[in-house]
């Protein structure tokens, strides 16, 4: 008995996310937005997602309940020299049924940038659209994406090129000891990495130090 019991919860809950499939598959979900900033690529929106999917969510009884379980979030620069926050959270999905209680889950990751306080918010949008996406089956097509935004993003100096300033520092001769600190320091500040800056700098006091 409560073997059937079980068999009937699974059921219940996979046979409606099915029903939300069979109608989707019907409609779809046209990718009627387009990127404002960089390649111009057309793609769909959380609204697009939102509209299609909740009236046959009602009408086939399928409720999904979103739960981040991790949020990163770094500091970037842009290539104007604005701050720009990018945050990566992994969110799970219940999917339950209304009928009987069962339910299960979809894990995904959701990654966005912004200038603002906004970076955290695309990044749920973003997580919900592509949980979607994969679960009800929806076809896409180009490139995808999680805003409408393309940012250009300053790296930073590579750890191991960091390395290799802060060794020639200390290594060169007296003669090309300042060009050798004056070159790394406008390397540091041309991809805008203080910590970089700073370290050279530092390298190059400490150098100063020994020699006097």
């Amino acid at each position: 008995m409560a073997h059937r019991r079980a068999r009937s919860t699974i059921l219940n809950v996979y046979q409606a996310i099915n029903a939300v499939q069979a109608d989707l598959s019907q409609v779809g979900i046209a990718k009627n937005r387009t990127n404002t900033q960089g390649a111009g690529f057309k793609f769909r929106g959380i609204d697009d997602v939102l509209n299609a999917l909740s009236p046959l969510l009602a009408k086939h009884g399928l409720v999904i309940i979103p739960r981040v379980i991790s949020r990163t979030c770094t500091e970037r620069s842009s290539k104007s020299g604005g701050a720009l926050f990018y945050v990566v959270i992994e969110a799970e999905f219940d999917f339950v049924s209304a009928e009987d209680g069962s339910k299960t889950t979809a894990r995904m990751i959701g990654e966005a940038m912004d200038s603002g306080d906004k970076a955290t918010n695309k990044a749920m949008s973003a997580a919900y659209k592509y949980a979607a996406f994969q679960t009800f089956a929806i076809p896409t097509e180009g490139t995808p994406d999680a805003d409408a935004e393309t940012h250009e993003v300053i790296r930073g100096m590579d750890p191991h090129t960091l390395a290799d300033w802060l060794q020639a520092i200390e290594q060169c001769d007296d003669e090309s000891f300042p060009a050798m600190v004056a070159d790394g320091l406008a390397a540091a500040q041309e991809v805008r990495d203080r910590e970089a800056w700073v370290a050279i700098r530092a390298a190059g006091k400490k150098r100063e130090g020994a020699t006097t």
